[in-house]
C-alpha cells in the first residue's frame, strides 16, 4: 500500500512509519522539519517537506497513494484549531487528488459515551475537559470536519498516550473502551495499520486501550 502520513515526526507518527515500512509499505512523510525524521533515507520511505496549509505541497504528497493517515496533535502555546484546520487542508487535498481512504487520530478523552464506566462519566472526563478545554474543542472540531468530509474516514480514538512496549490491547467500534485509560503508541500505530487493510471500519471511530 503507498501512504501518506502527517505527523511523521510526532511519536505515534514516528512508530507508525516505522511499522508501515516494517510491513512493507510505501509512505510518504510530509513533513515541515525533515530533520526530525529518523533515518530518512529508508527504502520505500519518499519525503515531502510542505507547510500544512500549502495546498500545493501536500497535495503533491497525496497524490496517487492509497490512503492518507494524519496523526497531527495540537500543539502546546498554538491555540487555536492546529488540527481541524490541518485535517481541512488535508481533506481538501484530498478531494483534488481524488484520494478517498483517510484516517484520523483524536483521542477518547472529549467523548462520553456508553463506552465509559461511572467513574470516568462522573469525575474523571469532567476533570479532564476542565484541563484540556482547548485541545479537546479542537478534537471535537476535527471529529466534525472528518465525518462530513464525504471520504472514506476512519477516525481513531486513544487514551492516554505512553511509549511503552507493543502488548495485547482492547477495540471497540462506535464508542469508548471500558477502563481503557492508557495506549501506547506503538500499538495505536498498529490498530491504524489494522483499519486500514479492514474496510468494516470506514465510517467508523475506533477506541482503544488496555
Amino acid at each position: 500500500m503507498k501512504l501518506a502520513i502527517f505527523g511523521a515526526t510526532g511519536g505515534t507518527g514516528q512508530q507508525l512509519l516505522d511499522q508501515a515500512l516494517a510491513a512493507g509499505h510505501h509512505v510518504t512523510a510530509i513533513v515541515r522539519d525533515p530533520t526530525r525524521l529518523r533515518r530518512p533515507d529508508r527504502p520505500r520511505l519518499d519525503v515531502v517537506t510542505a507547510e500544512l496549509m500549502d495546498a500545493d505541497a501536500i497535495g503533491a504528497g497525496v497524490t496517487g497513494r492509497d490512503a492518507v493517515v494524519s496523526t497531527l496533535g495540537p500543539r502546546p502555546g498554538a491555540g487555536g484549531s492546529v488540527c481541524a484546520e490541518g485535517a481541512r487542508a488535508i481533506m481538501t487535498a484530498m478531494r483534488a487528488t481524488a484520494t478517498r481512504r483517510l484516517i484520523v487520530v483524536t483521542a477518547s478523552g472529549h467523548i462520553v459515551d456508553e463506552g465509559d464506566d461511572l467513574l470516568n462519566r462522573a469525575l474523571v472526563k469532567p476533570l479532564l475537559r476542565r484541563f484540556l478545554r482547548e485541545g479537546f474543542a479542537d478534537f471535537a472540531r476535527t471529529d466534525e470536519a472528518v465525518r462530513s468530509s464525504g471520504l472514506d474516514w476512519t477516525i481513531m480514538r486513544p487514551p492516554r498516550l505512553t511509549n511503552g512496549e507493543r502488548r495485547p490491547y482492547r477495540t471497540a467500534i462506535d464508542r469508548n473502551v471500558r477502563r481503557g485509560i492508557t495506549i501506547a503508541r506503538a500499538d495505536l500505530a498498529h490498530a491504524i495499520l489494522a483499519a486500514l487493510a479492514d474496510p468494516a471500519t470506514v465510517g467508523h471511530s475506533i477506541s482503544l486501550g488496555y
